[in-house]
This record gives structure tokens, C-alpha cells and sequence, in this order.
């Protein structure tokens, strides 16, 4: 017998699934919403590749760079803040494209705004490969950023448009396999690239990747919103949409939770190459290792939540430990790295930073499924503000990690435990897990 959390293999056949609300709370009335088709498309393996792919393609548009940023600074005859500059347009672009290309996908489908955001991908790559000068490549990255947001935040909304309830976030966390793996491999696939050609060749590689994706989503992407759901009303319509999304306020408590978990993953991914290497002395390989780890920790502990615990443990439940489990990791970061504790080496701060990442994956995906599962009328929107929240609050937490300077790991374990502090404030405050049922 199937599960019915799970996709069945091979090609997408239908299979009747109930709408199903977390809360018994009504969600906000943000826009009609006609009535649930009474079979819910389910997505094979290929199917499930393509989103997940999407879902990696900001990781290796930001990490495949890394390794060729000072080859970048001379060819270009830049400093080091100004190839800085260009990874920030990349993320800035990330986040306000989710908030146009959101909204766009719920009025007008989500195939057809993935296929133009992905071609203007493929045109951006391009344009980055032969930028004669650093403002040029800065403004190119930003429309980088803006076109390769379609991808991962339309595959959120097909995820709600075809699975519901217990089975999203199984999905949820079956996608966390493919896209976690992808901060993992891209330095290093960045570095191979770089053996044979130069930095130009990077995004000759991306734009390659992109024209690939472009194209099994014209052969294989089915059209998962029809045409009785989708919502008309251009512009004003979509931010009308959104102020009831916020107005929502279990809606609201679940973005918060998983902006600020993200600010806390954030801050990691910031600051641990300088922590680890420069304060505690681990050699690049090392640091290398151990941010593999880390990573491999993320998606293992991922799959055990969506495999193992959903189904069997209450949402909320889960979310709540995993919580918990950040929130000692990042107080016991906080006191090594300050100090109270002695002197403290590697092992015992890269253990902490392992239990921390880990926990993350016990609330990420599952506060984005508990928010998308409240807005079966307006995905595409609920989408962008999860994935914009996510990466604008991130943003702005990662540059505290070095307020304190060079010589001190304590900013990195503020931000992430006073993020994840606000994380759980908002879950307990606006969520109110006691009276959520699953």
C-alpha cells in the first residue's frame, strides 16, 4: 500500500487529498477562494529533482562565486569591498524578486513566470561572464538575483498547490536533501571550474545550468495551478493579498519563526570560516570538513523529520524541540566563545555549531509548511514573504558576525542566539503551539 504522505514514483498520477488547516482559527478572507479541486496532483521523482533543483539554484548562484572572488578583485582592478558589493546585489535580488515574481505566479500560473525568470536567468549568467567592469558586473548580478528568485519561490507555491498537511512537509523536507546539499558542493564545483578556466567561465557554467533547467521545465513542468484558482488584480491586488497574509496572525508568528531561524543559519554561514580558521586555528581542509558536516548533519537530520517524525509527532512538537536544541547550542556558543567557560578549543565550538545547524532542520522546513498550509488561496504570495523574510532578515544579521572586529567569536553566538531568541518568542506569542492542532 502507498503512503499517502509520500510521492508516488514515476509519472504524476492524481490522488484526492482534503484541504486541512493547522489551527481551527479561520485564515483571513485575502481573497476569494474557489473551491479545492477534488484531486491533488503528486509529484514524481523527476518532478521532484526539478524543484529541488530550483530550491539549490540561489546556493550555487552565491557559492559557486566564492572561490573566484580575488581573481575577480584584480582582473577587474576592484578592492575587495567592491567584489563584496556584488554578492550583496545577488542576495538583495533574491529577495525583492520573490515579492514581484510571488504574486505574478498566482495570477497568471506558475509555469509561465518560471520559464521567463529562468531564460532572464540564463541572459543575466551571460551578461556576468563578459562584464567589462565591476558596476557592470554588480548590476548584472542584481537582475541575476531578480530572475533566479522565480525558482525557488514558485516551487514552494507548487509544493502547496500539490500536497497538504502532513504530506507538504514531508516534501518539505524531502526537497532540504537536494538544496542542502548545494551549499556543500558548489565552492568545491566553483574551485574545479576555476582549474580550467577563469572566473568568467563560472557564470558561463551557471548560465549552462540555467539553460538546462529552462529547458525540462518546458518538457516536464505540468501547470499545478488552474485556471479557477488563480487571482487577477495586478499589483494593488498582490499587496491587498499580502496585508492579509500578515493580518493573519499564526501566519505571521510562522514567517517570523523561520526568518529568524534562517538569521541564525545566517550568521553561521557568515562568520565560521573566520571563527574556525583564523580563532581556532583550523586549517582550510579542516574548515572545509567541518562545514561538510555540518551540512551532511542539516539534511540528515532533515530526512529524519520527514520520514520518522512527521506523520507520528505533531508539527508544532517538532518545531518546539528543535527550538530548543538551537537555542542551548547557540548559550553554550555564546559562553565558549566569551570566555565563562575557560579556554575552549575547536572540538567543543565546532560541536556546538554542529547541534546548532543540525536543529535548524527540525524548523525550517516545518515552519514553512505550517505558514503555506494556511494559504491555499494565495501560495504564490505566502511564498514570497517566507522566502523574502528569510533572505532580508539573513541579510541584515549577517554582517553583525564581525562588529567586534577580528579577534573575538563572541558577535557571531550573539546574533545567532539573540535571532533565535526571537525566533522562539514568536512561535510561543503569535503561533501559540498549545492550540495549534495537527
Amino acid at each position: 500500500m502507498t503512503d499517502p504522505g509520500r510521492p508516488s514514483p514515476g509519472a504524476i498520477p492524481a490522488a484526492a487529498r482534503p484541504a486541512h488547516h493547522p489551527e481551527p482559527e479561520p485564515a483571513p478572507p485575502v481573497a476569494a477562494d474557489p473551491a479545492p479541486p477534488t484531486r491533488r496532483e503528486r509529484a514524481g521523482l523527476l518532478f521532484t529533482l526539478i524543484l529541488g533543483s530550483l530550491t539549490a539554484l540561489p546556493a550555487l548562484s552565491m557559492d559557486m562565486y566564492l572561490p573566484a572572488l580575488p581573481e575577480v578583485a584584480g582582473a577587474l582592478d576592484t578592492p575587495a569591498a567592491g567584489v563584496q558589493l556584488t554578492l550583496t546585489t545577488c542576495l538583495l535580488g533574491l529577495a525583492v524578486g520573490q515579492l514581484l515574481v510571488g504574486p505574478m505566479s498566482d495570477r497568471f500560473g506558475r509555469r509561465r513566470p518560471l520559464v521567463i525568470g529562468m531564460a532572464g536567468y540564463v541572459l543575466a549568467s551571460a551578461a556576468c561572464a563578459v562584464a567589462p567592469t565591476v558596476e557592470a558586473l554588480t548590476a548584472f548580478r542584481l537582475v541575476q538575483g531578480l530572475t533566479g528568485a522565480a525558482g525557488i519561490v514558485i516551487a514552494r507555491a507548487v509544493v502547496r498547490d500539490l500536497y497538504d498537511g502532513l504530506a507538504m512537509a514531508r516534501f518539505f523536507s524531502t526537497l532540504m536533501l537536494i538544496s542542502g546539499a548545494a551549499p556543500v558542493f558548489a565552492p568545491v564545483l566553483g574551485g574545479q571550474v576555476l582549474r580550467f578556466t577563469d572566473w568568467r567561465g563560472v557564470f558561463l557554467v551557471l548560465a549552462g545550468v540555467g539553460a538546462v533547467l529552462m529547458v525540462v521545465l518546458l518538457l516536464k513542468l505540468p501547470e499545478t495551478l488552474p485556471p479557477q484558482r488563480r487571482h487577477g488584480g495586478g499589483v494593488p491586488q498582490a499587496l491587498r493579498t499580502m496585508r492579509g497574509l500578515f493580518a493573519d496572525r499564526v501566519f505571521t508568528g510562522y514567517l517570523l519563526t523561520g526568518s529568524f531561524g534562517f538569521a541564525g543559519l545566517f550568521a553561521y554561514v557568515a562568520a565560521s570560516p573566520f571563527v574556525m580558521q583564523e580563532i581556532y586555528g583550523a586549517s582550510p581542509q579542516t574548515f572545509s570538513l567541518l562545514f561538510m558536516t555540518n551540512s551532511v548533519g542539516l539534511v540528515a537530520v532533515g530526512q529524519v523529520n520527514g520520514r520518522l517524525l512527521v506523520g507520528r509527532v505533531a508539527l508544532d512538537k517538532v518545531m518546539g524541540a528543535g527550538l530548543g536544541l538551537v537555542l542551548i547550542a547557540a548559550a553554550g556558543l555564546l559562553l565558549m566563545t566569551s570566555g565563562v567557560l575557560g579556554r575552549v578549543g575547536l572540538v567543543p565550538v565546532a560541536s556546538g555549531l554542529f547541534a546548532l545547524m543540525s536543529g535548524m532542520a527540525l524548523i525550517l522546513p516545518n515552519a514553512n509548511s505550517q505558514a503555506l498550509m494556511r494559504t491555499p488561496h494565495a501560495a504564490g504570495s505566502a511564498s514570497a514573504l517566507l522566502g523574502t523574510s528569510q533572505f532580508l532578515v539573513g541579510a541584515v544579521a549577517s554582517p553583525l558576525v564581525g562588529v567586534a572586529g577580528e579577534d573575538t567569536a563572541v558577535p557571531m553566538a550573539v546574533v545567532q542566539l539573540g535571532a533565535l531568541l526571537v525566533a522562539a518568542v514568536s512561535f510561543l506569542g503569535l503561533c501559540r503551539p498549545w492550540r495549534t492542532r495537527d
